[in-house]
């Protein structure tokens, strides 16, 4: 398998070549629920490299297809006729999600896996060597999903290589059973008549808008095509002949392991003829929306790894079932509980955080600022008295 970043699986039966992209392990057609189905490396004998797919049913995506053949499926699955889950997990330990996360940061470091994780979080091309390389970790961390392990894997890939902080939620479902999976062949091609039309046509029943478009599409800063699995490509440049990994292949930037915005400006500047540039890349310099943002992007990094931080999540949730239903936060901060003690301010006006502590403050016992509790007026009453009964005491002695 070629390890581009975006490279496609083409269905036997579909005439045009597919692209996925979607981020989530699979995220299910009517349940929508992630799904683990593997399809085995050989079912397919040609691939074309692009970009970025979904993976709920209504957008007609699917980022994994489900696999009847691989090795791999005696784990999942009870039987080899692929009928049900031998476990089915809920949803994901936040502990072990952490963990594991360290595991694949360690795995990354040794074996330079970068594109063929974050591919595995996006799409079909490459899974087989990507999952062979998890299964040890899954296998350690029985309660991490699949689905969960995947996003996980191709999120911390993109961190490691230098991109931004993902803002990724997990708990993601596993399905139960290979037919749960979407069915196959809707996916983008890499070189159609009408490249802008057509990344518009795809994404666009994603949900996803031009913005998005452009930066995922900067997701291939990282990975190789190779013409002899692809039909993109050189067999090798000077960037790629000696590794790391597997030599050869043609890249999209200088640097294919370091996530940054090196693929925008290698695109405005069409100087090197050693890396790889498909219709779908050069229409984001010609078309003149996602020029606006392709332009901001080869200027300006952190616009890049801010709105590619945003896309990345929103396709990685697309279509996913998740328990809890909020999804688990890795990274995020519990709120501190307010005590009024702590907080003073001489301005006249409350900060909106300090609002929002109030706030909660009156609803853990019941109220609202907006709405006080009602008064027990017998006990004003007496409370009144007892405290002029205290007073008339002090001043009698």
């Amino acid at each position: 398998m070629a390890d581009s970043l975006l490279h496609l699986q083409l269905s036997p039966s579909s005439p045009m070549a597919s692209l996925s992209g979607a981020a989530s392990s699979r995220l299910l057609p009517s349940a929508s629920r992630a799904r683990i189905a593997f399809h085995s490396a050989t079912s397919s004998s040609s691939l074309s490299p692009l970009s970025l797919s979904s993976s709920s049913s209504s957008y007609s995506f699917s980022p994994l297809k489900c696999l009847r053949s691989s090795p791999l499926v005696p784990r999942v699955f009870f039987n080899k006729t692929v009928s049900a889950m031998s476990t089915v997990t809920a949803a994901s330990d936040p502990a072990q999600l952490k963990s594991a996360r360290e595991d694949i940061k360690e795995l990354l470091k040794s074996t330079f896996c970068h594109p063929i994780l974050v591919r595995l979080g996006w799409h079909d091309a490459g899974l087989v060597n990507a999952l062979k390389l998890l299964q040890p970790i899954k296998d350690k961390y029985s309660g991490v999903t699949y689905a969960d392990l995947f996003q996980l894997a191709s999120a911390t890939a993109i961190e490691e290589a230098g991109g931004p902080k993902l803002p990724m939620k997990y708990g993601r479902v596993d399905v139960s059973a290979p037919e749960d999976c979407p069915e196959e062949g809707r996916l983008p091609s890499a070189g159609p008549p009408s490249p802008a039309d057509h990344l518009r046509e795809v994404f666009y029943r994603m949900g996803l808008n031009d913005k998005e478009i452009v930066a995922l599409s900067g997701a291939h800063t990282l990975g190789r095509s190779r013409p002899d699995r692809s039909g993109w490509g050189k067999p090798e440049t000077k960037y790629t002949k000696n590794g790391p990994g597997a030599p050869g292949g043609q890249s999209w930037t200088v640097e294919w392991l370091k996530f940054d915005n090196s693929y925008f400006k290698d695109i405005k500047a069409k100087k090197d003829e050693d890396l790889l540039v498909l219709p779908t890349d050069a229409v984001l310099f010609d078309d003149p929306s996602f020029r606006v943002y392709a332009e901001k992007y080869a200027e300006d990094k952190e616009a890049f790894f801010k709105d590619y931080a945003e896309a990345h999540a929103k396709l990685s949730n697309l279509g996913a079932k998740f328990d809890p239903p909020e999804g688990i936060v890795l990274d995020g901060v519990a709120g501190e509980k307010f005590v009024a003690a702590k907080y003073s301010t001489g301005k006249r006006e409350l900060s909106d955080a300090m609002k929002q502590k109030i706030r909660a403050e009156y609803e853990a016992v019941g109220g609202s600022p907006d709405k006080p509790l009602q008064s027990n007026y017998f006990l004003n009453i007496m409370i009144v008295i007892a405290v002029l009964a205290i007073l008339t005491s002090l001043l009698g002695n």
